[in-house]
């Protein structure tokens, strides 16, 4: 007997029905047995704290090509456990294996009592005496310094303020030009009444932060990757990958009010680090104090630091060796996409290798092998 239409269509529906059925059953299942999923698990001791700060120095599983240290500086918002998500996807771990001696500043979690720690604070004091930690422990006058997003600002700030302390400076994902339009968060801060919120809130919430951070790309962040979530309920390790990213996405620390505040209305709303009117501890901060060598690296599909609000860093320097790089990712896959996980490491380990005097030549060739194909110059 012949189908009609409906019936047809009614039974490829049944079966599909059937078929998601099955992968929910499979991705329930696999989500049970995943008993912890582990994340930022490069072997580190701690070295340094002041306050809730600390400082952490990584076991370096080689011999050290660099002898000057790296220290690392994330941002404020969510946690620096993203640069170490896991073993196979690690830029620390990646760095440590080519001979970077690295530092990691962990700003911890503000609670109530670190409502009035300011910008200032951040930059003039903890970065400071973790720079001062390391100069100490290591004997070296400057170290090389690495800032990522608001950590690669707070770094520019730093450097720019004590040049006779920064060896090289990286910058990556960083803004530097606030008042781009091809973002969608650069826009929405003009318009950011700080002010009212911390008067009313004292800290911001990191739930909040995540959530205007979700609201920027709503469909793509909020259900299309739960949707393909259920394109990979087979496969336990795409899973297990995809639980380390929600770990770190919901891992995130309130921002400690007045260091909030100055940020939205010092930079995103006046504009004042390319103007030279950020004052920071009583002091102007200018830009063209910045005449160490610095590598800026950046994504070209960024949507919360448009790559031209990095990339105009260039021309507020003096540095005479100033290298802009473009990774072609987005904000996050710059540290867990597959297209940069062979290049990134390489790229910043030779660049430091190279502009450190002290480095035997034969260093420098043996790490120029482990270097991927080279990225695009942009």
């Amino acid at each position: 007997m012949m189908q009609l239409p409906f019936e047809k269509n009614a039974l490829s529906y049944f079966k599909e029905m059937e078929q998601y059925s099955h992968r929910l059953f499979n991705i329930t299942d696999t989500l049970l047995k995943q008993q912890k999923v582990d994340i930022a698990t490069a072997p580190k001791e701690l070295v340094f704290q002041e306050d809730i700060v600390s400082l952490y120095h990584f076991k370096s599983p080689r011999a050290i090509r660099c002898p000057v240290p790296l220290l690392i500086n994330y941002a404020l918002v969510n946690r620096e456990t993203m640069m170490d998500l896991e073993e196979g996807k690690s830029l620390i771990r990646n760095l440590l294996t080519l001979g970077i001696d690295i530092y990691m500043i962990v700003w911890g979690y503000p609670s109530r009592a670190e409502r009035y720690v300011t910008m200032d604070d951040y930059i003039d004091m903890y970065i400071d005496d973790c720079v001062e930690y390391i100069r100490s422990e290591k004997s070296v006058e400057r170290v090389n310094l690495m800032g990522v997003c608001q950590g690669g600002t707070f770094a520019a700030i730093y450097a720019a303020l004590y040049p006779e302390k920064v060896r090289n400076l990286i910058t990556m994902v960083a803004p530097i030009d606030f008042h781009t339009d091809d973002g969608l968060l650069n826009i929405w801060a003009r318009y950011l009444d700080a002010d009212v919120m911390v008067d009313a809130l004292g800290n911001i919430s990191g739930d909040l932060m995540n959530l205007v951070f979700l609201m920027l790309k709503p469909y793509q962040l909020m259900m299309d990757k739960y949707v393909g979530l259920l394109e990979s309920a087979e496969n336990p390790a795409i899973i297990e990958n995809f639980l380390r990213m929600e770990k770190w996405i919901f891992d995130s620390p309130d921002q400690a009010g007045e260091a909030f505040r100055k940020f939205v209305n010092e930079l995103y709303k006046k504009n004042n680090l390319i103007k030279g009117q950020l004052n920071i501890g009583g002091r102007m901060v200018d830009l063209k104090k910045i005449d160490m060598p610095v590598l800026n690296i950046f994504a070209e599909h960024d949507h919360l630091v448009p790559p031209c609000s990095s990339k105009a860093f260039e021309q507020y320097t003096s540095s005479k060796d100033f290298t802009n790089k473009c990774f072609p990712v987005g904000h996050i896959g710059v540290y867990v996409s597959s297209k940069t996980q062979k290049d990134l490491a390489p790229l910043i380990a030779n660049w430091l290798i190279d502009r450190n005097p002290k480095t035997p030549n034969k260093v420098r060739m043996r790490a120029k092998a482990g270097m991927g194909k080279e990225l695009r110059s942009t």
